[in-house]
């Protein structure tokens, strides 16, 4: 036996596939007896446990910590130091309470969303059937090393990277490495050295699906070393991206922060001019900056988000980090994989064509017996053509080694997916298995070889031996004299029937030939082999797709109406992509092939970064047969092109690119590298889903600039109020903790309670949000403006008046106060919509603003007329007959915003 480094220095684990069986035997110091126990040992310590590095979820106090790391957050922290230095407790505590009310918010509502994902994650010890010293034995798969001989069988797991050595019927379901569908049927002879990972026949790839048949493979790599580990190590290497609602929140604290900031400063110039003293400027700049800050900002928006979390659960997306809920309300692109996202992920029979030209559809969908088959014109089918079709779907069922039934109202499948899928398809025409076999003797059987490319199935039925057989058509038609059509049997036609089959295979369908023989004799030996095959009688092609999901295609469409671009990213053949997005409406029926793009294509473009690959991602609308990598620099392409993106998948190799992407969207079903790496998870793997996640987000956004909109608004009427007080030359209006008391308190049960707010009909109508555009656009800065300078004019008035009256400052700020919380009760309901007047919003979308209002000015009644509140905000009841004025200038806000919306919506 080699020695260890020779094992490890033989050959290159890329070239695995060139070499023949024995070679490889030998090259790994390994024979098909398996490897010794002390070697197994050694290897053990050598390379390792079979195991990809498991991550650890995070811990509750690290997801408390993570709270803390916002821009908002660390400007209300420095507001509380300076409180601090300043002596003043009352206002340190009340901005403490809340950093610390929004990181508690934060870390349960993010905790729920890690615990759902583990649940998700349901992971099964994986056993591996090996052959060491001569033996066989069932292993855990951690403990496989190279040169260890592995037993495959259908339904099993492949747990490491093999070479395969020996094959029976064997086919492998690859998607969660090369994201195509269909199943890989497999065979030991070496193979050409340029070769891609998905066309490499002879081996076996760590956690890939055995389909059908058994196998023998001798282990050529385990953990990091296999092609799954290596996908899962570029994740860790690949850069995360941020999700939209951070990059916009960082934006918009910039911009407070600088405007504070600036703010404070020119009008302490301003008021040191003016000969105010030195500790009067710096107070007043002190109350200056708390009326700016928005203070509850940040617990509103975890409200909001929490919300949202909630309302997608429902839709079925769980929401990992909160900071991602609005991510798909912002995507300007989705880049969706196709097999089990966009369609069931199971191969049905759509068409059939009998020999002659007709042809049929198939309708229904996935392992199920439920549907039709129907002419093309949607007209009865003749009696001769049923006929055809009768003896078509009864041979197809006779030659299959699949089961479907139908059980408990539940439709239950065992077998190659094929198979099982031709067994439906006879439910459909009225064949149901049981039935058909019962009615024959069977008497024996050619195995589906991937060498031999058929099965059939010997039998008996009416005194008669006959043979139903299914294959490639390349393999059949040499073999068939003659076919059979609705008018009768007649010669074989070879050119139609081939010419049939290329417009099946243009459609993107995969089709299978249907024959049947008759045989005058059993065989003398009793053993069925090719050369008792009779000549043969087509019975016509069975063209099978994995169908698109139904309402995949209304989503779709809605994405679209609002503006997001829709694209396919799949491992698929480009044609079956092709006939899937059409189906679904991500590309024009009318469509050439340009809007198809291949893995090769953008190989041979070159740079990702040039121009000529960005042309051809620009254009594109479905990419296929694309590399791990390549989906990666299509991330990336689309980023550069200004694209905020979200990226779906499913398999291992989706990974890198959701990591990179602005939100990654996982599929519950799918690996867990790729739920780890993924923002959000789709429980039920469905694109109707991701349209859903795409509403709440779009709601959610909506949400946080209605919050943001009150409470800005509300400072900077704040801020226009002391700017006048300081021009004209009065005393300050409001304290700083009475500023506080506003923000954080009355204002603050407002905007909780809006963050309740339902999400407006139409949204989804609206053009996505460009990328570059921060919550501070256009419309937001408009209506600040005229709202914040309503209530700043207003509340000057008012301070005015009441100093003219003789009232003593400590009343007047009793009564203004009053009046700004009143304002604020009219204010929230402005907010409610940007675009329709407050009457025109029902109530019945959030009963909870009724309660916030209600509860906001009972709270500040209730302060009036406790002592201890008395005493540290400076309040005094007011008398009932004295609210009318107060009321009446309040009232005065929702009159000018009404004007404000009324103009607005006619400008546009």
């Amino acid at each position: 036996m080699k020695k260890r480094s020779e094992v490890e220095t033989a050959g290159s684990p890329g070239l695995w596939h060139t070499v023949p069986e024995e070679e490889a035997l030998a090259r790994l110091g390994s024979g098909m007896d398996g490897l010794g126990e002390a070697e197994v040992v050694a290897r053990l310590a050598q390379y390792g446990r079979n195991s990809l590095p498991a991550k650890e979820p995070p811990s509750l106090l690290s997801i408390f910590f993570n709270q803390f790391k916002s821009p908002l957050i660390y400007i209300l922290l420095a507001a509380a130091g300076v409180a601090v230095g300043m002596g003043d407790g009352t206002d340190a505590g009340f901005i403490l309470i809340v950093v610390l009310l929004n990181a508690w918010l934060g870390t349960f509502q993010e905790w729920k969303a890690e615990q759902s994902a583990a649940g998700l994650q349901k992971l099964l010890k994986i056993n591996a059937r090996i052959r060491r010293g001569g033996a066989e034995r069932i292993v855990d798969a951690e403990e496989l090393v190279p040169g260890d001989i592995v037993l495959l069988e259908s339904g099993k797991r492949v747990p490491a990277d093999l070479r395969l050595l020996l094959t029976n019927n064997l086919s492998i379901d690859e998607s969660l490495l090369t994201g195509e569908s269909r199943a890989v049927d497999k065979s030991p002879a070496p193979l050409a050295a340029q070769l891609s990972t998905s066309e490499r026949i002879n081996l076996g790839y760590a956690g890939s699906t055995v389909m059908t048949g058994r196998a023998t493979g001798v282990v050529i790599a385990t953990g990091l070393a296999t092609e799954l580990g290596k996908i899962a190590q570029s994740v860790t290497q690949a850069e995360t991206t941020k999700p939209p609602l951070v990059v916009r929140m960082e934006i918009f604290a910039r911009q407070i922060s600088l405007a504070v900031i600036g703010a404070c400063i020119l009008l302490g110039f301003v008021a040191l001019w003016r000969g105010m003293p030195v500790v009067d400027v710096f107070f007043f700049a002190v109350a200056l900056a708390v009326s700016a800050i928005p203070e509850g900002l940040p617990v509103a928006i975890t409200v909001a988000l929490s919300i949202a979390t909630s309302r997608m659960a429902k839709r079925h997306v769980i929401v990992r980090k909160l900071t991602a809920v609005e991510g798909l309300g912002s995507c300007t692109f989705i880049a969706s994989d196709k097999t089990g996202t966009l369609t069931v992920n199971r191969q049905t029979v759509r068409v059939v064509s009998l020999p002659g030209g007709e042809r049929f559809r198939v309708d229904g969908e996935g392992y199920a017996g439920e549907g039709a088959v129907l002419s093309e014109s949607g007209e009865a089918i003749p009696d001769n053509s049923l006929r055809c079709l009768h003896r078509l779907a009864e041979a197809a069922v006779l030659c299959n080694e699949a089961s479907l039934t139908h059980d408990d109202g539940a439709w239950k499948h065992d077998g190659d997916e094929v198979d099982v899928a031709l067994l439906a398809f006879g439910y459909k025409m009225d064949h149901p298995p049981a039935g058909v076999r019962q009615a024959v003797e069977k008497l024996g059987e050619i195995p589906f070889e991937s060498e031999r490319r058929y099965a059939a199935v010997f039998y008996r039925k009416n005194g008669q031996i006959k043979i139903a057989i299914k294959g490639a058509l390349e393999v059949l038609l040499p073999r068939a004299e003659t076919m059979l059509t609705p008018s009768g049997p007649a010669p074989i036609n070879a050119a139609e029937i081939e010419e049939e089959a290329n417009a099946m295979s243009a459609s993107g369908h995969r089709f299978l030939a249907i024959a049947e023989g008759q045989l005058t004799t059993l065989p003398t030996d009793g053993r069925w082999e090719e050369e008792a095959l009779p000549p043969l009688t087509l019975l016509g092609l069975v063209g099978l797709i994995d169908p698109p999901r139904m309402e995949a295609k209304v989503a779709v469409a809605r994405c679209q109406e609002a503006g997001i671009e829709v694209a396919m990213v799949t491992g698929d053949h480009p044609l079956t992509a092709l006939s899937i997005a059409r189906e679904l409406g991500i590309v024009s029926r009318s469509t050439t092939g340009r809007e198809v793009v291949t893995g090769r294509a953008l190989e041979e473009a070159g740079d990702p970064q040039s121009e000529s690959y960005l042309g051809l991602v620009r254009e594109a609308r479905v990419f296929a047969r694309v590399a791990p990598l390549q989906k990666l620099q299509i991330v990336e392409a689309l980023r550069r092109m200004g694209h905020f993106v979200a990226v779906t998948g499913d398999g291992v190799n989706d990974a890198p690119a959701l990591k990179r992407a602005n939100i990654g969207v996982a599929m519950g079903s799918g690996s867990d590298v790729t739920k780890d790496t993924a923002s959000l998870i789709v429980t039920d793997d469905n694109f109707a889903s991701i349209e859903a996640g795409v509403e709440e987000g779009r709601f959610a956004y909506d949400k946080i600039r209605k919050v943001t909109y009150l409470l800005i608004s509300t400072g900077a009427a704040e801020v226009l109020l002391f700017l006048l007080a300081l021009v004209v030359g009065v005393p300050l209006p409001l304290l700083p903790v009475q500023i506080l008391w506003l923000n954080l308190v009355t204002n603050g049960i407002q905007h909780l309670a809006l963050a309740f707010e339902g999400g407006e009909p139409g949204t989804m109508q609206r053009p996505p949000r460009r990328p570059e555009e921060g919550i501070f656009n256009r419309l937001m800065i408009r209506q600040t403006l005229v709202a914040g300078g309503t209530m700043g004019v207003l509340a000057f008035v008012n301070w005015l008046l009441l100093l003219d009256q003789d009232w003593s400052e400590a009343e007047a700020r009793n009564r203004l106060l009053l009046l700004f919380v009143l304002m604020q009760n009219f204010h929230v309901f402005n907010c409610r919509s940007e675009y329709l007047s407050a009457f025109r919003v029902p109530i019945r979308r959030n009963y909870f603003l009724i309660f916030g209002v209600s509860g906001a000015l009972g709270i500040h009644f209730l302060a009036m007329h406790l002592p201890l509140m008395q005493r540290i905000l400076g309040l005094s009841p007011i008398e009932r007959g004295e609210w009318l004025i107060p009321v009446a200038m309040a009232s005065l806000l929702l009159a000018a915003m009404e004007v404000f919306k009324r103009i607005e919506h006619r400008a546009k």
